[in-house]
């Protein structure tokens, strides 16, 4: 009986070795890398600036400009100026203004709104959705050439698609000096005409290597920049938060 057994035994166990064997299918998690639609050069601009994904990471931007506090949600570009005697915003739906005495806020508040915010948050807003870029000549300005770029928007983006950019780098730090741009806001039509404003003073907020004077140039008949047209405008207090905010921080005071 026990010589049977273990006869038994050896054929089982045979068997089973000749048994072909399962194959064992591993699940594997591809990791989808989003392509980023900007150039390589500007990827090492932002880069020199803190890094797209900072920036894309960050929350609630807080900055001031003489009086007013500029406060933006960056996920969704809702934003609040509030000032001693008045406050404009937008709430994802409607621009707002709301004075302690009508005509104390000079200016178009559709237009104001986020008009420092841009100029601000350079070069980052470059990265935003609908942007095209043209690779375009150098500006040489005091013998140094900096390279550039210019970007316009696709027709449905943002209430002044005809607007263009143009922003020039050193070409070794990849920091940014220079920004051209057009404003169409007003006349809705394109415009050859460039402003320029000089970058170049920096702070570190959280990471984001972002602006803390801005200077608009005078040009000459060729586009270079040639001195001050006035003082710098200057930023102070920034801060870049978690969203801690309700949307009503970014809706008119009900009176």
């Amino acid at each position: 009986m026990k010589k049977v057994l273990l006869l038994l035994i050896v054929v089982i166990t045979i068997s089973c070795k000749n048994e072909p064997k399962k194959e064992v299918k591993e699940s594997i998690k591809k990791e989808v890398v989003k392509k980023e639609s900007f150039p390589e050069e500007l990827g090492k601009v932002f880069e020199a600036h803190g890094g797209i994904d900072t920036w894309r990471n960050a929350e609630i931007l807080s900055f001031k400009k003489g009086d007013e506090v500029h406060t933006v949600n960056l996920q969704s570009r809702i934003n609040v100026i509030n000032a001693p005697n008045y406050s404009v915003g937008f709430d994802g739906e409607n621009v707002w203004l709301d004075e302690v005495e009508k005509g104390t806020f000079k200016g178009n508040p559709a237009f104001y709104h986020n008009l420092f915010f841009y100029f601000y948050a350079m070069p980052f807003v470059l990265a935003d959705k609908g942007i095209t870029y043209e690779k375009i000549a150098p500006l040489t300005v005091g013998g140094v050439s900096y390279p550039g770029y210019k970007m316009s928007f696709k027709s449905n983006i943002g209430s002044s698609p005809d607007d263009n950019y143009k922003l020039y780098y050193n070409p070794t730090t990849y920091q940014m000096e220079w920004l051209a741009y057009t404003a169409t806001f007003m006349s809705k039509k394109p415009s050859d005409n460039f402003n320029i404003i000089k970058y170049g003073q920096w702070n570190n907020v959280n990471g984001l290597v972002l602006p803390t004077a801005i200077t608009w140039y005078k040009k000459d008949e060729n586009g270079v920049p040639t001195e001050p047209a006035r003082p710098a405008t200057v930023f102070t207090e920034a801060i870049i938060n978690k969203n801690n905010l309700t949307d009503s921080f970014f809706s008119k005071p009900i009176k």
